[in-house]
């Protein structure tokens, strides 16, 4: 179909309100975790597994999910995400007591899992090939008011009234993306593919990651036998992966050194994303005494700055190549988190926090569009697909390990988040190691990209939302 035509709007609607269910979840949830806490009297290891949870599902069955995908119809496997998503999310509203919310949490993740490789995919497979450009970058653009909408949202709702409405939000919404994907959405498969899916690799990653993280956040004090088997399945789906006829990830991309490098950055990049947020939230709300709403829309400028400008350093990274971007932006992330190390409970937004995300957004601009374009041009076209896939999941693992490793690392663990001397002077640490990461990445882009290419098409339609998620 074409962009112009009434049926295409419709499916970019449909795609679009999809992709904000997962992406309006993933910012509320982090201001909403003071509040979780507050109610049901945990410490900081049970709001690690909040956010955990759901990653750990989402990062390991977004391969298998999108694989029934292509198998069995996209928007057959995107209407069942949404459905599951909306009845998790049910779930989350009236959990009472921190075990449930964590379980419901963990669905969600398989629900996000099954919508999130579709809609993109329905959009490659449904527009005329002359208007995917368009397309996706209209996703892209309107996913990106969802996810600044989000913390705004959130932060209002857990203020004015609770934190489960966070998750009553998500009902209506899916009810009307069902009825959109049901009348305007055609289904569509990939002819050439073949065999079964991998489940047993789903099953090897996901229980890997499992037991990494568990023996991550538990293990300290619960022992690490246990975990340690658990993660040892990562070893054992690297060899599986090796064995099986139709793997979900097949390595011989990883011979490509700018396949493997790009995705090595994107670790430690979105690892550092992943351990700061996390905990910026909380020394907003805990030590700094901001009320849920303006920690909510206190990360607003980075999403403002990425729609505006992940374009146009796409466009720049299809003329010179990736190198230069890759090596630099990571380090102006890096000096973004560096400066979060101001934030206490005595200064301002304006003094302390609106410098910090301002130039950590400018680097994640710098960074994100020629980080994912490279990972697409280092691997043959019929593997792009699943190249992006990839490193989607390198990042959302990398956010999950960083979650559970920041706070033992620099020593909050427990209810520290309830003393904010003692939380802020962890906090510090934590956005200081966030900085040394980033600056890591950099460098390692500089020394390892020479000659890498970076795809003109990128430039079209490559913004913030068409790259690794940041939650």
């Amino acid at each position: 179909m074409r962009y112009d035509s009434a049926a295409g709007k419709w499916v970019l609607i449909a795609t679009v309100l999809g992709s904000a269910l997962a992406a309006i979840d993933a910012t509320v949830v982090g201001i909403a975790l003071p509040a979780i806490g507050r109610e049901f009297g945990v410490g900081l290891g049970s709001l690690q597994w909040v956010v955990t949870a759901y990653t750990l599902t989402l990062a390991g069955l977004l391969l298998v999910a999108g694989a029934l995908g292509d198998r069995y119809g996209r928007r057959l496997v995107f209407q069942i995400g949404v459905v599951w998503f909306a009845a998790a999310s049910a779930l989350c509203a009236v959990a009472s007591g921190p075990g449930l919310l964590i379980m419901a949490r963990a669905l969600q993740g398989v629900g996000a899992a099954l919508l999130t490789p579709g809609s993109l995919a329905i959009l490659q497979a449904s527009f005329h090939p002359d208007d995917r450009g368009k397309a996706i970058g209209a996703w892209s653009g309107l996913s990106g008011v969802a996810a600044a909408v989000g913390p705004f949202l959130g932060g209002w709702l857990v203020e004015a009234a609770s934190w489960r409405l966070i998750f009553v939000i998500n009902l209506p919404l899916a009810v009307l993306v069902v009825v959109l994907t049901w009348r305007h959405v055609p289904e569509s498969r990939d002819p050439e593919a073949s065999g079964r899916v991998d489940v047993v690799g789903g099953v090897l990653v996901t229980g890997g990651l499992v037991g990494l993280t568990y023996g991550l956040i538990e293990g300290p004090e619960r022992g690490w036998t246990a975990p340690a088997a658990l993660a040892l399945l990562l070893v054992v789906f690297v060899w599986w992966q090796s064995r099986v006829d139709h793997p979900l990830l097949p390595l011989e991309m990883f011979r490509s050194v700018g396949f493997s490098v790009t995705n090595v950055v994107t670790f430690i990049v979105y690892g550092a994303l992943g351990g700061a947020l996390f905990l910026l939230p909380i020394q907003l709300q805990q030590v700094s005494g901001y009320t849920p709403l303006e920690a909510g829309i206190a990360l607003l400028p980075v999403t403002v700055i990425m729609l505006l400008l992940s374009s146009k350093s796409g466009a720049v990274a299809a003329k010179i190549g990736p190198r230069m971007q890759m090596s630099v932006g990571p380090v102006v992330v890096g000096a973004g988190f560096a400066l979060l190390t101001r934030v206490d409970e005595a200064g301002t937004y304006l003094t302390e926090v609106f410098p910090a995300v301002c130039v950590f957004g400018l680097g994640l601009a710098i960074t994100v569009a020629p980080l994912t374009a490279t990972v697409l041009a280092a691997v043959p076209a019929r593997h792009a697909g699943i190249a992006s896939a990839v490193n989607n999941d390198v990042a959302r693992a990398a956010s999950l390990i960083a979650v559970a490793v920041f706070p033992a690392l620099v020593g909050i663990a427990g209810d520290a988040y309830l003393h904010p001397e003692r939380f802020s002077a962890g906090f510090h640490s934590a956005s200081l190691i966030a900085a040394a990461l980033c600056v890591a990445g950099g460098l390692l882009s500089a020394v390892a990209l020479r000659g890498a290419a970076c795809p003109r098409m990128a430039a079209r339609h490559h913004c913030a939302l068409d790259a690794p998620p940041l939650d």
